[in-house]
């Protein structure tokens, strides 16, 4: 009786499930992954079996990754200190040499060979492949050294990978005119992206539930905003930190064409698809 009752609910998930993966078969969704789900080992395998599963199905995913604390983490080791400004890291010479290389090696391959493991097919790219990424230095505000503000994304060796049926792996970092490598912000990079390609649908994973009115309560998440709502929630407090470049991303790829953002938590073992295959959701909807 059990194994029937077990049948069927598995039964009844798939076809509830049948909607969205309909909606989403063939279409571009752009995944922003970092934070905690990149340091824990049962998250990171969740959220890589997820993309696999995503891409078995016919839907056109794209990872683009940070790795913030594998970066502070090689920093430290090296003796340096990591300096943060407005939610950005501070980049100088040295830094922007760790950055290339963390992202770009480790990070970036370590990524692949988990999509391998879990029957996936992954291609590694980064920002300066095939001058994918065109950047100048961000110049906003208190200078941040070598960090990049998009001008430029050439989609096309994304669109290449995903032709021959590869899952994009996009580490962020790119090269100004000049071949100055750039460190550039995962959010910001993933929202043009998103643009770039035409994407679905953007899914930025998070360290917390989502946009929170008070970040000591766990019941005080924003379910759904609508981005002219932004600058009040900006001037509340609500939106500071490190939040401020993900909601500008979020904000930035519904301006440029992009049908869905959202921010998950990443914490929660796959997230991605509680949010893409059931009505609720998860985490806090951008809207136009």
């Amino acid at each position: 009786m059990s194994d029937n009752i077990s049948t069927n609910l598995q039964a009844k998930v798939l076809i509830s499930a049948l909607p969205y993966i309909q909606k989403y078969t063939g279409k571009v969704v752009v995944v922003k992954y970092g934070g905690n789900a990149m340091i824990n080992p049962e998250l990171k395998r969740a959220v890589m079996s997820d993309i696999v599963l995503l891409s078995l199905i016919g839907i056109r995913v794209v990872l683009v990754h940070g790795g913030g604390p594998e970066i502070t983490e090689t920093m430290k080791a090296l003796g340096k200190e990591s300096r943060f400004i407005g939610g950005l890291r501070y980049t100088d010479g040295d830094t922007a040499e760790v950055v290339q290389m963390v992202l770009s090696g480790k990070t970036n391959k370590n990524l692949v060979s988990l999509i391998g493991q879990c029957g996936g097919k992954a291609l590694g790219l980064c920002g300066i492949d095939g001058g994918m990424i065109k950047c100048k230095k961000l110049d906003k505000g208190a200078d941040l050294g070598f960090v990049g503000e998009i001008t430029d994304i050439d989609p096309q060796p994304i669109a290449n990978a995903i032709y021959n049926r590869y899952i994009p792996v996009i580490a962020t970092v790119g090269t100004d005119e000049n071949g100055q490598v750039y460190n550039i912000n995962a959010d910001t990079a993933a929202a043009e992206i998103a643009a770039a390609l035409g994407a679905e649908n953007l899914i930025a994973l998070t360290d917390i539930r989502g946009l929170m009115r008070n970040v000591d309560d766990p019941d005080s998440m924003i379910p759904e905003v609508n981005i002219k709502d932004v600058p009040s929630l900006v001037s509340q407090g609500i939106i500071s930190g490190g939040m401020i470049p993900k909601v500008e991303s979020c904000v930035k790829a519904l301006n440029e064409g992009v049908k869905k953002a959202v921010m998950i938590d990443g914490r929660i073992e796959h997230s991605i698809l509680i949010e893409m295959f059931s009505d609720e959701g998860i985490g806090t909807l951008f809207t136009k």
